[in-house]
């Protein structure tokens, strides 16, 4: 449980900290979503994502390590925590299902 806390909490933290981050936003007139995209000091995508137009996140949101390798898929619907989020660490592949923006259940399996 301490491990699975630790791990939450630094996808969240890598999540939060894309504040400094060069950035590109643009608006989705069809969506009225802002998709944005931010990017590691070296240039590769940081992660992709929307926000509603009162900035709380929405949809698909994707993170990617600085090689490019994506490390976590997350879902949000306005600002909440919904769905299944995968992690992909080293060679194991974390699943988590969010309910209520909390932690409905978690499997960890191999990755390929």
């Amino acid at each position: 449980m301490k491990k699975l806390f630790l791990f939450l909490f630094a996808g969240l933290l890598s999540i939060a900290s894309f504040g400094q981050q060069k950035r590109d936003m643009k608006l989705n007139k069809e969506t009225n979503l802002i998709e944005v995209v931010y990017y590691h000091d070296n240039g590769v995508v940081s992660q992709t994502g929307t926000y509603t137009a009162d900035g709380k996140l929405q949809g698909n949101w994707l993170t990617f390590d600085e090689a490019g390798k994506k490390t976590v898929s997350a879902n949000y619907d306005n600002g909440k925590k919904v769905g299944k989020w995968i992690y992909w660490t080293g060679k194991t592949v974390r699943e988590v299902d969010y309910s209520n923006n909390q932690i409905a259940n978690v499997v960890e399996q191999p990755g390929i």
